[in-house]
This record gives structure tokens, C-alpha cells and sequence, in this order.
């Protein structure tokens, strides 16, 4: 990823790559490089959305209204 994406820029990437993929029709080196960049970009939205479950947490704690419970 050569800049820096939304995360809906990355989740249209990576549900197109999964697309790709299913149709079973690419060749395995590309499939493989496809693979790779989807890792990378799931990687990419789970980063976003850990860290805007710690700013929602830490704004509900700074609040004092609710405590949100982690896993």
C-alpha cells in the first residue's frame, strides 16, 4: 500500500481481491501476490478499527458515563 488509505478504500480492495480469488481463474502467482495484499490489507482494518475501539473506550472512560469491557 503506497499511501495512506480510508478504511472503506481498503475494504473495496480487499473484498475485490476476495472476489478475484473466488473465481478460481487466476494464476497461482498472482493469486499468491493477491493473497499477500489482502493479509496486508485486513492487517491495515483491523489496525484502524483496534485503535478506534481504544479512542471510544478511552473517551467513555474520561467521561465517566459507561465502562466498556474488553475481550
Amino acid at each position: 500500500m503506497d499511501k495512506e488509505k480510508t478504511f472503506d478504500e481498503a475494504m473495496k480492495e480487499l473484498e475485490t481481491i476476495v472476489q478475484k480469488l473466488e473465481q478460481g481463474d487466476v494464476p497461482l502467482e498472482e493469486a499468491l501476490d493477491q493473497f499477500q495484499e489482502g493479509i496486508k490489507l485486513s492487517r491495515y482494518c483491523k489496525g484502524i478499527v483496534e485503535d478506534a475501539e481504544k479512542t471510544v473506550t478511552k473517551m467513555v472512560n474520561e467521561n465517566g458515563n459507561e465502562e466498556i469491557l474488553e475481550d
